[in-house]
């Protein structure tokens, strides 16, 4: 990797640090899909497995006590970690460009939601049954392509749960599902020793940025911030899409 590449992987998982501190969730949501347009997805997903795992069990931790009572949390959780399995073999077998299609239409598919359907809610007792089915479509779009957000965090927003209930939920869902998924990985060759150290180092710009997020949060509108995220998400899933089909 030239000096170049490697400040632009840093501003990437930075700007995924900066969302992360800011929302709580979603730092693949930015920092995969542009690593993948720089480089490719399997590259983006080895480099965020350890800043999803260990960023995810420090919020799960913290929001502990936020956290919605019954099974439904860890139910949701473990269907993520066995539709990642899944996700992971089709990573595995399916090419760059196929993958990068994959990432575009889901990043897109997400925007597009959020942009029709912003108040969209499901009943609770409806969407707990829905938790399994759910856990495991995000899964198996978690270990494709990088980004569970699609589905996971569209899911817990029309259940139209509390920020820190939200965040308690989502954590242990990224949780458990980021613990799957290295075993899978690297049965798979997809994770190396070599390629761990590099997603051990991926943490470092996004813990230092996550502060950052936090205070632009506070004088942002939570409105504003989101449609800026969603403006650059379109963009970046747009290069995906262009790079894969031209």
């Amino acid at each position: 990797m030239t000096p170049a590449e490697l400040i632009l992987v840093a501003a990437c998982l930075a700007a995924g640090g900066i969302l992360k501190g800011a929302t709580g969730a979603g730092a693949p949501v930015l920092a995969i899909p542009a690593m993948a347009a720089i480089f490719d997805v399997k590259f983006a997903v080895v480099v965020m497995v350890v800043p999803n795992l260990l960023t995810n069990l420090f919020q799960a931790w913290r929001f502990r006590r936020e956290r919605p009572p019954g099974a439904f949390v860890w139910l949701f959780a473990v269907a993520g970690a066995i539709g990642a399995a899944l996700g992971t073999w089709i990573l595995a077998v399916l090419d760059p460009e196929t993958l990068s299609l994959i990432v575009a239409v889901s990043v897109l598919g997400y925007v597009g939601f959020r942009l029709a359907r912003p108040d969209w809610r499901i009943p609770l007792g409806l969407g707990k049954k829905l938790g399994v089915p759910a856990g495991i479509a995000a899964g198996m779009l978690q270990g494709a392509s990088g980004i569970s957000a699609p589905i996971s965090i569209s899911y817990l927003n029309a259940l139209g749960l509390e920020r820190r209930t939200f965040i308690a939920t989502i954590s242990i869902f990224f949780t458990v599902m980021s613990a799957g998924q290295i075993p899978a990985l690297s049965s798979l060759g997809i994770v190396t020793g070599h390629s761990l150290l590099l997603s051990l180092a991926a943490l470092v710009p996004v813990l230092a940025f996550m502060p950052i997020g936090s205070k632009i949060a506070e004088r942002l509108s939570p409105k504003v911030f989101d449609r800026v995220i969603l403006v650059l998400l379109a963009g970046l899933a747009a290069k995906l899409l262009a790079d894969a089909l031209l």
